[in-house]
């Protein structure tokens, strides 16, 4: 039978319902804020397929265009590949999911998530995230859940629950956050500068915000769960762990605390094939395969590295536990380019460029959920294998870089300033070399090459990772934790928590929390905030020594660009005939030139001589008689009482025959014919756009500024 449950959290109730529709899944949920719908179903397979020597967790969430009522964009008229925002809300929804299944648990699950239905208020990725969690809470798949989900924003300095798109306008923070019933397992977005501070109230908030969420589930799951499955986890021999231990005796640990990434990988691999081999000259290579042993050596180098740290509190590099990495950085680094910086923080570097185009540079895209169609600022971010020492598959962009362009984007698009810099804005960061943190040596780079490109940032922007080793009890519950300033590589792999926190001097502009652990507590997350926001400080110093503000100048290479304002009723004039005005100007100075409706022009060039031809040619076609001021125009029509002369196309005025000379003219063609091009100035203009003209008042003004210019003749001598 049908069951649902309501939940209220923020202005709009959330509604969960099951038992309708995708019956044959393990656990599947509608899930519904105010129009916005999304289905969410999740499977596990029945067997872990054989040798499987991972957990295949699959997170999918896809938009219909349907639920928008739109068709798809492309040629086929159907949906193709997941767009950005579908990738980053599959991340979103996994993140908090995947450290709550069971340690061993190798049987394949998948979790689809589809908008069915958007009311372009109300984002569906929090949808996606809660409905995920409902659907394998139900289901009888082992997972340690329920989670619940909120979106948190400020607007006005109140902290708001799942925002409508309308308010998220207002906010200066965005906030997806995911917790359990006491702790935060997940948080992700951006902010305009918060403080420290404000940022924890925001957490805490979130927390607050989850526990009636959990609570619904853990109701929906008494009234339809399934019973979970009895799994029979594989263990690797403790006694074949304990012989390889053994057999690597004192070895171990000057293995690891080798110097160097490379250096410490070769001899940590050397040291695992000559014990495997030993091993498997033992015990037969059916009993030891490649599976076994690398869950035997998984083990015990975690082991060993979380009792280094914990234990006898050393870090593989010899770091404290506070300290970052050497850090190097150089800007303009590559010469033709609009801007660049090559950042190094220990062995993560990143190679960032910039590039300025037009506004018409910028990328459209289809919302169906709602939201900006349209990015004037942009940021990717690409991991070739060789930045890690290794072969791969050369393809496009996964979801990781995808990702981790998202984090570093968002961290630094609070500091440009879009109106004030009327370009698109496209920055590539390039890991050359890797070894942890690499997505916030992307915003570090990002930023020097942002102001090497004189793009007049706010402040600079620079981030770190903090990572976390805990000792646990039965229970759960901490007994021992360490804090790991700059972690790289093992410690991100062989600890706990990855925890990006970027910003300025002034406060954070981004973050993104992933957790090893079923939860984390506020007060440790408040050390580490703490701890970030030192580094940050010290990260900006290194950065101020290369480059501490943008450059005065772009780029000579860089687009130009001007903006001027005509009266929008001259937009046509502009235009033309079929564009024939605007063509011609484009064709003849070269530059590009973007019509706004409100009469605002912004003309773009390489060439400053261009730029200044098509701003003439714009001058000629829109600019309006002003009084006091003198044109040079064309007589067109003669009359008893005088002429009449055009300044602009289209624009003309009367001299009056009194107004043709400094004395008396009794006929108007003794002065002027048609055609005769003459200095005017314009004395007025009346209530009906009636303009008053005089040849007199031109040819006077011009003579005095002729005089005014000519040095006298006792000036001249000496």
């Amino acid at each position: 039978m049908p069951e649902s449950i309501s939940i209220q959290v923020g202005a709009s109730p959330i509604q969960i319902s099951t038992g309708e529709i995708a019956r044959q899944a393990d656990g599947a949920v509608m899930i519904q804020q105010g129009e916005t719908m999304v289905l969410v179903a999740a499977v596990a397979a029945r067997k872990a397929r054989p040798g499987q020597g991972f957990f295949p967790l699959t997170v999918d969430y896809r938009e219909k265009a349907s639920a928008a009522g739109r068709f798809p964009g492309g040629y086929f008229k159907r949906e193709g590949r997941p767009s950005e925002k579908e990738i980053l809300t599959c991340r979103l929804t996994d993140r908090p999911l995947r450290p709550l299944f069971p340690k061993g648990w190798l049987n394949e699950v998948q979790v689809q998530s589809m908008l069915l239905s958007a009311d372009q208020e109300n984002d569906p990725d929090i949808l996606s995230i809660l409905g995920a969690s409902t659907a394998l809470t139900i289901s009888d798949i082992p997972w340690d859940g329920p989670l619940g989900a909120v979106r948190v924003a400020r607007v006005d300095d109140a902290l708001v629950a799942n925002p409508t798109h309308s308010q998220r306008e207002l906010s200066d923070l965005d906030l997806t956050y995911v917790g359990n019933e006491t702790d935060m397992v997940m948080y992700e977005g951006s902010a305009a500068e918060i403080s420290e501070a404000d940022f924890l109230a925001a957490l805490r908030f979130g927390q607050e915000c989850c526990a009636p969420m959990i609570k619904a589930q853990h109701d929906l799951r008494e009234r339809v769960g399934r019973p979970k499955r009895r799994i029979e986890v594989p263990e690797v021999p403790e006694a074949i762990v304990e012989e390889a231990r053994q057999l690597a005796g004192e070895r171990i640990i000057p293995a690891l605390l080798t110097p160097g990434k490379l250096e410490r990988e070769e001899i940590w691999e050397k040291l695992t094939e000559e014990i495997g081999e030993a091993l498997r000259t033992k015990h037969g290579e059916d009993a030891l395969d490649d599976s076994v042993l690398k869950e035997v050596w998984y083990r015990i180098q975690k082991t060993a590295v979380r009792s280094l740290i914990l234990d006898e509190g050393k870090r593989l590099d010899g770091r404290g536990f506070d300290a970052l990495r050497p850090i190097s950085s150089r800007v303009g680094f590559l010469p033709r380019t609009h801007g660049s910086s090559l950042f190094t923080r220990g062995e993560t570097q990143s190679l960032a460029q910039v590039t300025l185009g037009t506004l018409d540079d910028s990328q459209e895209f289809d919302a169906y959920s709602g939201g900006n169609s349209e990015k004037q600022f942009m940021l990717h971010y690409n991991f070739p294998h060789f930045s890690v020492g290794e072969t791969g598959r050369i393809a496009g962009p996964g979801r990781r870089e995808i990702g981790h362009g998202a984090l570093a984007e968002r961290s630094v698009e609070p500091v440009i300033p879009k109106e004030a810099f009327p370009y698109a804005i496209r920055v590539v960061s390039e890991i050359t070399e890797s070894n942890g943190s690499s997505s916030m040596a992307t915003v570090c780079s990002s930023s020097l090459a942002l102001m090497d490109a004189g793009v007049p940032i706010e402040r600079p922007v620079a981030g770190v990772s903090v990572g976390i080793c805990v000792r646990q009890d039965d229970q759960g519950k901490v007994e021992k934790y360490q804090l790991l300033n700059d972690i790289m590589g093992w410690e991100d792999a062989f600890c706990d928590m990855d925890c990006k926190i970027a910003g300025t001097a002034k406060g954070i502009t981004g973050f993104q929390l992933d957790l090893k652990l079923r939860g984390i507590p506020h007060d440790i997350m408040a050390e580490a905030l703490e701890l970030a926001a030192k580094s940050r400080g010290a990260i900006l110093e290194s950065m101020a020594e290369t480059l501490s503000e943008p450059r005065e100048q772009l780029s000579p290479y860089a687009p130009r660009i001007t903006t001027i304002r005509i009266n929008p009723d001259k937009i046509g004039a502009l235009i033309g005939p079929g564009g024939k005005n605007i063509r011609r100007i484009t064709d003849e100075s070269g530059c590009e030139i973007n019509i706004q409706d409100d009469g605002e022009i912004k003309i773009y060039s390489l060439s400053e001589d261009n730029l200044k031809i098509a701003q003439t040619e714009i001058d000629a076609l829109t600019a309006e008689i002003q009084p006091g001021k003198i044109y040079r125009g064309k007589v067109i029509s003669i009359k008893e009482f005088g002429c009449f002369v055009q300044v602009f196309p289209g624009q003309d005025g009367l001299c009056h025959v009194s107004e043709l000379a400094n004395f008396r003219v009794k006929r108007t063609e003794d002065i002027v014919k048609i055609g005769d091009e003459i200095w005017v100035k314009c004395l007025g203009i009346d209530d009906k756009g009636r303009v008053k003209l005089s040849r007199k008042a031109a040819m006077e003004q011009r003579a005095r500024e002729i005089d005014e210019a000519t040095p006298d003749e006792s000036e001249a001598t000496q």
